[in-house]
């Protein structure tokens, strides 16, 4: 290739790179994206089409250079260009006024800066003239592992600094951040993990750690992580800020999120103010914080006040009262999940956490329980954080406590009587669909709302219809009648020709909503919805090579091979086959047309009045739309009902538009303009 020639094709990459890193600042910096999600894919896709094709030309900070490599061995050792310190923590208003009393005359007129108090995994980024360098965990404060190819793949992690002229990326740059998973996508990623058989995370907080430390980078690249920036380690250049405010502009400036929500502070009673404010928006928000963080806001007099060995003398953590409280364990359960996972759950006295009444919660395997060392009887502490799975933490101990005898994981499968296999610290069913809690669950996933949306289909009625022996696999679903099921327990003419019924109209299903009632291992409703859009027919999908599978967007080599496996099952085309004789006949897919929501995502709150939700979304569908779970700064339309939730709080401080269902009926009909 001719030196002309290699120097268009340089200029070229360089322009869309730059276009992407200004369209990712927009996203993940400023909060404010200029152009829609599609758009910003085509942008993507003409970068990588031409790397691919000219592989001279990439550039290690390219925004495709994100996708992870090969797994590591373990983490090297990363010592850090300043110690990371952990902060003073406390929950009381008098011991803030002690700490105010203790740096006030240092205060001057710039007073205090606040911001939330992430709680995720907290991190220390560097860059080298604008570059990316490399990335490590806290560990002990002076040394922690090196996650440099993990941190890469995070899209809030600019790989190059931006350098206005105002503020010219510095020559070394050392800075902190905290990473995190959105509360949405956590909820996400641990239905994914249970559709797989393998255990959830118990919180966002312990979701952002466990993919950061991944020793496989593609791992972590699947992985929702964000990261918020909020001080400078180290610089390297004799660059000064005015104060703690204009650090975190200094921040932004140069690429790197931090919070929207850093204020100035001149008295103690807009400190207190301000956290009660979080306090009350802490459910709003998509991500979890757990208190407010206090800093003097004057750099100088951070210097003059300097540090302990733990913690600086110039800052505070305020932290929220927590959702935690104690209670007893009543007793100790097993439960056999739909891919034969068998978890302990800690039975509890009832007991409230942040508005919510708790009385179970897991003990996720064999070494949690041992690790906790808890019993029947035993008095323990539990916590809550946001809207999340409750969680043990430790047992309360007591004098003389008269303690009963270790629970130990049964041998056996209590639903089938199957021997129990051990798979590290799980404990498994192998019987499969002859174990009956796992045909149960099955069945009920067959009829789940998200998959075939049989109607009439609860846990009672599967729970009935497996003990009687009337249904043994998921095809025996479709060849029951009305006699049938005039045999079980309340059922009569009419509530057993409803049943029926709904199983008829199940017989002509949407190709995604038949893919996703097969159980695929790790393809939930939405996952199942792109491959049907990309593949059409259930025999495209079934006959797709891995190869193909990955090319379908949001689908990686994991799911890929994952996906490719689970149809080359024996018991998979027994039971599609099955399926497809018994008069099942998933509705092939059609390119999608534009429509009056063509390129906006639509998210709905609240009830509506005319319309499920399912049935809304499937509009909004059709009507060209993207439909999300969660509102975020790519959303372009609320639809708010009666009764909406933290959504509608949400989606204000984004400023995203918000319309009545009477408007969105307008629109999808073409009645209206956007």
């Amino acid at each position: 290739m001719g030196a002309a020639r290699l120097t268009t094709l340089h200029q070229r990459a360089e322009r869309l790179r730059a276009a992407i890193r200004q369209h990712d600042y927009r996203y993940y910096t400023l909060d404010r994206p200029t152009i829609s999600d599609a758009a910003y894919d085509r942008l993507f896709a003409r970068l990588t089409r031409l790397e691919a094709a000219h592989p001279a030309i990439i550039t290690p900070d390219s925004p495709t250079q994100r996708v992870g490599g090969a797994p590591l061995p373990a983490f090297p050792s990363a010592r850090h260009l300043a110690p990371m310190l952990g902060l003073e923590s406390v929950t009381g208003e008098d011991d803030v006024r002690r700490f105010d009393e203790r740096v006030r005359e240092m205060l001057g007129r710039k007073g205090y800066v606040l911001e939330p108090k992430f709680d995720g995994a907290s991190l220390e980024v560097v860059y080298r003239d604008g570059a990316f360098l490399r990335a490590a965990t806290r560990g002990d404060g002076e040394h922690g592992e090196d996650v440099t190819e993990n941190v890469k793949t995070i899209r809030s992690v600019p790989l190059c600094l931006r350098s206005p002229k105002a503020r010219p990326a510095p020559r070394l740059l050392a800075v902190r951040g905290e990473v995190m998973m959105r509360i949405g996508d956590f909820r996400r990623l641990n239905a994914d993990l249970e559709r797989r058989g393998q255990p959830p995370f118990a919180n966002p907080r312990n979701a952002a750690a466990g993919s950061l430390r991944q020793l496989d980078s593609r791992i972590t690249a699947a992985r929702p992580l964000i990261v918020f920036f909020y001080d400078v380690l180290q610089i390297e250049d004799g660059r000064r800020f005015a104060d703690g405010l204009d650090l975190l502009a200094a921040l932004r400036d140069w690429g790197l999120p931090a919070s929207p929500h850093a204020r100035q502070a001149a008295t103690l009673d807009d400190v207190f103010r301000y956290q009660r404010a979080m306090a009350h928006r802490r459910d709003a928000l998509d991500y979890e914080i757990d208190g407010v963080v206090l800093k003097v806001n004057d750099l100088a007099a951070r210097a003059r006040l300097r540090a302990t060995a733990r913690h600086p003398r110039w800052a505070l953590a305020f932290k929220f009262a927590p959702r935690e409280d104690e209670t007893t364990i009543e007793a100790i359960i097993v439960q056999v999940g739909r891919t034969g996972l068998v978890t302990p759950v800690a039975v509890l006295t009832p007991v409230s956490l942040g508005g919510v009444t708790v009385t179970r919660a897991t003990l996720h395997n064999r070494e949690e329980i041992r690790r906790l060392d808890v019993r029947v009887g035993d008095r323990v502490r539990i916590v809550r954080a946001g809207d999340v799975i409750p969680d043990i933490v430790s047992r309360v101990s007591r004098a003389h406590d008269r303690r009963r005898a270790t629970f130990a994981m049964p041998r056996r499968c209590p639903e089938c009587d199957s021997p129990i296999v051990q798979d590290g610290p799980f404990d498994r069913c192998p019987n499969g669909l002859a174990c009956p809690a796992q045909l149960k669950r099955a069945i009920a996933h067959v009829g789940s709302r998200q998959a075939l949306d049989i109607r009439g289909l609860g846990a009672a009625t599967v729970d009935a219809l497996v003990s009687s022996g009337l249904v043994r696999s998921v095809p025996d679903l479709f060849r029951l009648d009305t006699r049938d099921v005039k045999t079980l327990d309340r059922f009569a003419d009419v509530s057993a020709a409803n049943l029926i019924g709904q199983i008829e109209h199940a017989r002509r299903p949407a190709l995604w909503r038949f893919l996703h009632a097969l159980g695929i291992p790790g393809v939930g409703a939405q996952t199942a919805r792109q491959l049907a859009d990309h593949f059409h027919s259930l025999r495209a999908v079934q006959s797709a090579t891995e190869a193909e599978l990955a090319s379908v967007a949001g689908i990686g080599e994991t799911m890929a091979r994952d996906i490719a496996a689970f149809f080359r099952r024996r018991d998979t085309r027994r039971i599609t086959d099955q399926c497809l004789a018994s008069r099942v006949r998933p509705v092939e897919t059609t390119a999608p047309a534009r429509g009056p929501l063509a390129g906006q995502t639509v998210v709905f709150t609240g009830q509506l009045g005319s319309m499920t939700r399912e049935d809304a979304e499937e509009r909004a569908r059709r009507a060209g739309a993207r439909v999300a779970q969660s509102v975020s700064r790519r959303t372009d339309l609320l639809v708010a009902g009666d009764d909406p939730g933290s959504k509608l709080a949400r989606a204000g401080a984004l400023g995203v538009r918000v319309i009545d269902e009477r408007r969105f009926m307008a629109l999808v009909a073409g009645r209206a303009r956007r």
